[in-house]
């Protein structure tokens, strides 16, 4: 007897080989995949005796989307920060908000980030960065009850800056690093390492809100418990101002100096770096996260990833937050990450469809320290898969699966989700969350913040609204 069987459809493994498999099938028990090849071979020993079939002849079967930069608290943010750049977004619009969240309206916010990402293929995902006033206890516990897998990062803080702006975070937001720095351990003792499916990290804010101290004692301490850190780093030029004119060292050789780079760090945007930085990312085995979406958006500047991949460096892809992005659809941020390459090259090739799914998939997990347990269809490895209907105009012909996953496709046409061996989500109905509840919570805390600050109380519109 096995708990779930998928049969037909195309497979797409995303292992050491990566094989794609024609009319495959997958089965599924005690929450890991105990066996794929062909529907053919495997329907006589499972078929029959499983407790659910899932028929996907009209499918495309794929492990589940890997999001590496995540803002939950930016859920109901959306079109509140429009035609800004980085540092003015920020200081004038996104932390006057965030500063001013009560605890209820954060988790509403969470709950409709986590919502919008099962319901588009993301099966585990990075969180950047809590802070106290969003009540972290209540969104970690609330992302396990979701069934989806998260890297949950605590902010961690000492100054108030960012970049070459001293003093712009909002007061809200503010908070001491010997403060900011023991609750991320409080977190870590109680919640990292739950089930396999919850890792708390170290999020230290971006350069010019942290001092030299801090970071370095955030790095011995994420060694020391063994988890990892994410950061923003070399965003906008003015990142790269501020780590040469106050430290004389390019953003990653900053980073580098401070310790942190290595396996268990993930490096956010990265736009602003040379060659040297690249091979210094490599060596180090540092990830990165690409958002191009939101660098796009903010005008912040388009990352060398093909020139990254080139030189070995693990990257992988994220969303970032709603109003940077305005959706955590991570289907569609692989259309954007495959397009921005060769408008940035002016070369066709510069990036390949395989490329892009990698960086959602397989090099995602293996940013997030998990790629032992999942980013592949694999035997031995946890059940995070997700199922695509492919039997739509805009997915026809289909003659290459990979391509219309990363060109085509969008979290709309995921119709199936499993994590961990669980059916999360079966014919888009999300079977973990009250969806109607979270919608409903949703517009009534944006409504509440909106109110209360004055931003985004109303749209940001060129043409009347009667």
């Amino acid at each position: 007897m096995v708990d779930i069987y998928i049969r037909g459809g195309w497979i797409i493994t995303m292992d050491s080989e990566r094989r794609i498999i024609r009319n495959g099938a997958v089965a599924v028990e005690d929450g890991l995949i105990i066996d794929i090849g062909k529907k053919e071979q495997m329907d006589g020993d499972y078929k029959a005796y499983a407790d659910i079939v899932i028929n996907a002849e009209r499918d495309i079967v794929l492990p589940g989307l890997v999001n590496t930069h995540v803002h939950l608290a930016q859920g109901l943010l959306r079109a509140c920060a429009d035609y800004l750049s980085l540092i003015d977004w920020l200081k004038d619009r996104v932390w006057p908000l965030q500063g001013n969240y009560k605890k209820e309206e954060a988790l509403a916010s969470a709950k409709i980030v986590v919502l919008e990402m099962i319901k588009s293929g993301t099966t585990a995902f990075l969180e950047t960065g809590l802070v106290s006033r969003y009540g972290p206890d209540e969104i970690i516990e609330m992302i396990r009850g979701s069934g989806l897998r998260a890297a949950v990062a605590r902010h961690v803080m000492d100054l108030k800056g960012y970049a070459t702006k001293e003093n712009i975070l909002h007061e809200g937001l503010v908070e001491l690093g010997d403060y900011s720095l023991k609750d991320t351990i409080r977190l870590i003792e109680k919640y990292h390492e739950w089930d396999n499916k919850i890792w708390v990290w170290f999020g230290p804010r971006t350069p010019g809100a942290v001092s030299v101290e801090l970071y370095r004692e955030i790095a011995e301490k994420a060694r020391e418990l063994n988890t990892g850190i994410t950061m923003h780093l070399a965003e906008v030029r003015e990142d790269v101002e501020y780590t040469l004119r106050d430290f004389g060292k390019k953003p990653v050789e900053f980073a580098h100096w401070l310790g942190l780079t290595g396996r268990n760090v993930v490096l956010v945007h990265v736009v602003w770096v040379d060659d040297d930085e690249i091979k210094l990312l490599s060596e180090t085995k540092t990830s990165v996260s690409h958002n191009p979406s939101s660098n796009m958006k903010l005008a912040s500047g388009a990352a060398r990833v093909s020139d990254m991949l080139r030189q070995g460096v693990n990257v992988a892809l994220g969303t970032d937050g709603g109003p940077s992005n305005n959706t955590y659809d991570l289907m569609r941020e692989m259309k954007h990450a495959a397009l921005l390459q060769p408008l940035r090259t002016l070369r066709p090739d510069a990036i390949r469809a395989e490329d892009i799914l990698e960086m959602a998939t397989i090099r995602g997990a293996k940013a997030l320290m998990i790629d032992h347990l999942t980013g592949s269809i694999e035997k031995g490895k946890r059940a995070d898969v997700i199922i695509v209907d492919y039997w739509q105009p805009h997915l026809h012909p289909l003659n290459n699966p990979v391509s219309h996953l990363v060109y085509t496709a969008s979290g709309h046409d995921v119709k199936h989700s499993i994590i961990d061996g669980r059916l999360i989500m079966f014919n888009r109905k999300v079977l973990t969350m009250k969806e109607e509840e979270v919608l409903e919570e949703a517009e009534k805390a944006a409504w509440s913040l909106y109110e209360r600050t004055g931003i985004c109380k109303t749209p940001d519109l060129k043409w009347p609204v009667v």
